[in-house]
């Protein structure tokens, strides 16, 4: 599967405003955790990452969302589409993407929203 494939899935998994919000949270995270880690010379800092950046995450899919993180199937994706989200969100272009990925699946017809939702 291509990144442009992956793409409307994932922005489809992430409709809410808040699951998009604490998927911002995770994004940086680690680069937060990362410079702490430096600056104060700690390893344990780095042990934290995968806790703040995964559980944030997957806290908004299971808690806010109701759904799989995609993750789960796809890690490199679902990385390269944490930050691209991270992205049009910094751009205010993120609400925009997830009515244009709607729209997308709408037209598309049963077949594809059934599979759609089965992912």
């Amino acid at each position: 599967m291509t990144f442009a494939e992956f793409w409307p899935t994932y922005v489809l998994a992430h409709r809410k405003p808040a699951t998009r919000a604490f998927h911002a949270v995770s994004s940086v995270a680690p680069f937060v955790f990362g410079g702490l880690a430096v600056a104060t010379r700690s390893a344990w800092w780095l042990l934290a990452i995968p806790v703040a950046a995964y559980g944030t995450a997957w806290f908004s899919h299971f808690f806010i969302e109701h759904n799989r993180p995609a993750t789960f199937d796809h890690a490199l994706l679902s990385l390269m589409g944490d930050y691209k989200m991270l992205g049009l969100m910094l751009a205010g272009r993120m609400g925009a993407e997830v009515m244009r990925a709607e729209a997308g699946r709408a037209e598309a017809g049963p077949a594809v929203r059934d599979r759609v939702a089965a992912e």
